[in-house]
């Protein structure tokens, strides 16, 4: 059985340096200016032998009252009560402040198992700080450097009887899986989770609603916009489906994007965007469809993900039937591409919609996932072709021949055809969407190609000649008998 282990301590000691040292991968965002973490952060550590769990933690500040600090160290704390054990890291070369002494002593009554680690202790500015960390009283501290990787041996020591003690618990019976035929569609597992991201302008409510879904405040929310910064997942079982769900910092104008830090976090959103099997677009009922949103949609749709509009703070609106058949029409006209994609009501803060909105992301899924059999995908061609006839460039009509999907996730075809780059892109969106009505594919991308087919015929470019050669070599063949 494997242990949790929670890194705390001021702002700007290296925690998050610390934290993407021991998962081998650069998760969390790094900066120089304090404050960059606000979220926890969690991951799979490996440190020699030794497999775990380690959660970076917003920096520990002077605040109890209901400002953004105060917040973020209630959520930093609650990390440290449902870890099994708690790494509490000091800056060597800052020594010990008054603050380090009052979190020492929470933390003392919190966690049974706490670390102390002196962090950026690489050098001789480090020694004083390592002396004065004797005085908090947690033992002897650990003299690290995250930034260079020293002192991970001492680190797995002082963990060993922490993962010793867990592992002499009973482990729970693991869940099985029921055996998926690779022909069908996936189907998400404990191991293998949906992957959902949830994307937005800031302020829209993306933490508020993973807070609601997850039955917990796990994510820092408030009024005031852009607090979150990095790319959160979160492991849950929504509504029986083994789920992955990523919150994501809000995505403003890139020309709006000026600081380094914020421009950090928004990379960190779309790189969530490519891990997403399901991308849900969250609007604010208030201000729907800006530019922005319609970026963040065309984003999504460019990355061949599946894509669901949840419109947020539903509850506050007063003119709900007006209000929707509007953003039903925008829809449909500012966004051709993502046309019958779901678009659902909900408000993250009442809980109202939620089941909605899991019947569209297991709709989205599934279409997503969805194989057409060839036979089927002819006889539609078939159809189309006699519907609309292709068009005839220089008095040639253009022959579709065959029709196959050659992929799925997003589904996408391949049309053997003769004079492919000749046939006008209105062509094959009416071929996209005959597609989607007729085999009910609404919202997901699709990819179509068309591709030249090569002409098999053996006898093609052959001289008028090999008939008579042939007949003159039989003919020597009999004289020679």
């Amino acid at each position: 059985m494997t242990f949790t282990l929670a890194i705390v301590g001021r702002p700007n000691v290296g925690k998050s340096t610390l934290f993407n040292r021991l998962v081998g991968k650069r998760l969390a965002l790094v900066d120089n200016q304090p404050g960059v973490t606000r979220d926890l952060r969690e991951g799979e550590a490996r440190l020699g032998e030794m497999r775990f769990t380690v959660i970076d933690t917003a920096g520990l500040e002077d605040a109890t009252d209901d400002s953004l600090e105060g917040r973020m160290r209630r959520l930093t704390e609650r990390a440290v009560e449902m870890a099994d054990a708690c790494l509490f890291l000091i800056d060597a070369r800052a020594g010990v402040l008054p603050t380090d002494e009052i979190f020492a002593d929470i933390l003392r009554k919190k966690n049974a198992h706490v670390i102390l680690a002196a962090n950026k202790a690489e050098g001789k500015a480090g020694e004083a700080g390592m002396i004065e960390a004797w005085g908090l009283g947690l033992g002897e501290p650990i003299a690290l450097s995250a930034e260079h990787g020293e002192g991970m041996g001492d680190l797995a020591a002082a963990l060993a009887p922490v993962a010793e003690e867990m592992a002499s618990r009973p482990s729970p019976e693991p869940e099985t899986d029921v055996d998926v035929d690779q022909g069908a569609p996936r189907i998400p597992t404990r191991e293998k989770p949906l992957q959902v991201a949830v994307i937005g302008r800031p302020n829209a409510g993306k933490s508020t609603l993973i807070n609601r879904l997850i039955g917990e405040e796990r994510l820092l929310t408030g009024p005031e916009a852009g607090i979150t910064r990095d790319s959160i997942s979160l492991a849950f079982d929504w509504d029986g489906t083994p789920t992955r769900i990523f919150d994501t910092a809000g995505m403003r104008k890139k020309a709006k994007v000026q600081e380094k830090l914020e421009k950090l976090s928004v990379a960190d959103g779309l790189r969530a965007v490519k891990f997403a099997e399901v991308v849900v677009v969250l609007l604010d009922a208030a201000i729907p469809f800006e530019q922005q949103d319609l970026r963040i949609a065309d984003l999504a749709e460019r990355e061949g993900r599946a894509v669901v509009v949840a419109v947020n703070k539903w509850d506050v609106e007063a003119e709900k039937q007006q209000k929707l058949k509007h953003l039903r029409d925008g829809f449909e006209k500012l966004l051709p591409q993502l046309r019958g994609a779901p678009l659902v009501t909900i408000s993250a803060k009442t809980g109202r919609g939620m089941d909605r909105l899991h019947a569209a992301v297991m709709r989205a899924h599934e279409v997503w996932n969805r194989r057409i059999p060839t036979a089927k995908l002819n006889d539609w061609l078939a159809e189309m072709i006699a519907q609309h006839p292709p068009p005839a460039p220089s008095g040639r009509r253009i022959k579709l021949r065959y029709m196959t999907q050659v992929k799925t996730r997003p589904p996408g075809f391949v049309v053997m055809c003769s004079n492919p780059e000749k046939l006008p892109d209105a062509y094959s969106r009416y071929l996209v969407n005959g597609l989607r009505e007729n085999f009910d594919m609404p919202g997901t991308p699709i990819r179509l190609h068309m591709r030249s087919q090569a002409d098999k015929n053996p006898y093609k470019n052959k001289t008028k000649s090999t008939p008579s050669r042939l007949r003159k070599h039989l003919g020597k063949g009999r004289a020679d008998e």
